[in-house]
């Protein structure tokens, strides 16, 4: 399975902090070349973005690339100075519609060619930062099999929304919930939106607890300090790990027996008990590969 519990923004332009991201021990580096990045540097950043790019990739760890919205006319220049082998996919902000995910579809599938990688192999997370992206998410989740994933950006959705950011998050809860749903529906990854207050540890455990609640799978996150605790929370508590082993465990035993359900602990376990079990061991698989 796919192991996307942390992204780290790292920006674009600043090879120090690209150096340092060699340590993280995020599930994803995102070389970003939108936010964190000046108007003035954006296309120097691309050269800087495509050699780091390739040293960044490790086993256990992926490397995405955030290019700009494609109304910026930015987008398609980003993806092909920095598409090459190793490089996991891109991340676009500001995606609305259908529209959008096959144009970056029909964007991708050239420059993948000319770059010699197999076609497809470049996967996309598009990112929900408006009442429009909202509402489409399910489907632009389902417009392209290049997508890995949805993100939810918070800070935009509000300012498209008009309205204030609060630090409880009150004003996102109803987009934040639909952006997993729709993940969830379209069979994709879901991705929180960051917790800008990064030098708060105690708000956010608290904002990735909610995220996790909400059926989220990953977070984005702005420091490496935030990693560790947005690792954690993704990841299946040891309590759960050996009740899914015995609930497999008797599973298989019951199958040779040619029973289709069976009690543990005093609780019925039937398919679906089973095929979360199931899901949640390969996660920890993936995580034990990935070096924890």
């Amino acid at each position: 399975m796919e192991l996307l519990r942390s992204l780290i923004f790292v920006p674009g332009n600043r090879e120090n902090m690209l150096e340092r991201a060699q340590g993280f021990a995020a599930d994803v580096i995102m070389v970003d070349l939108e936010d964190s990045v000046p108007p003035g540097e954006k296309v120097n950043a691309r050269g800087v973005a495509r050699s780091w790019a390739t040293r960044l990739v490790k086993p256990g760890r992926k490397v995405m690339v955030r290019c700009n919205a494609l109304d910026t006319g930015l987008t398609r220049d980003e993806m092909a100075a920095v598409i090459g082998p190793g490089l996991y996919g891109f991340s676009v902000g500001k995606t609305e519609s259908v529209w959008d995910l096959q144009e970056i579809d029909r964007i991708i599938g050239p420059l993948e060619a000319s770059a010699g990688l197999e076609p497809g192999s470049i996967r996309v997370i598009p990112w929900i930062e408006s009442a429009k992206a909202v509402l489409d998410a399910r489907e632009m989740a389902l417009a392209s099999p290049r997508v890995a994933a949805i993100a939810f950006g918070a800070e935009d959705y509000t300012n498209d929304m008009g309205v204030q950011r609060t630090d409880d998050g009150e004003e996102v809860y109803v987009p934040r919930s639909m952006t997993a749903i729709a993940a969830r529906a379209a069979g994709v990854e879901s991705l929180d939106s960051p917790y800008v207050a990064f030098r708060n540890p105690e708000g956010l455990e608290q904002d990735t607890a909610v995220a996790r609640r909400l059926g989220y799978t990953g977070k984005f996150a702005i420091h490496p300090s935030q990693i560790d605790a947005i690792n954690r929370t993704f990841s299946p508590h040891p309590d759960d790990v050996e009740y899914a082993r015995q609930v497999v465990a008797a599973w298989e035993e019951a199958e040779a027996a040619g029973r289709g359900s069976l009690a543990l602990d005093g609780k019925m376990v039937d398919v679906p008990v089973v095929k979360r079990a199931q899901n949640l061991l390969a996660m920890v698989e993936a995580i034990e590969q990935a070096g924890g």
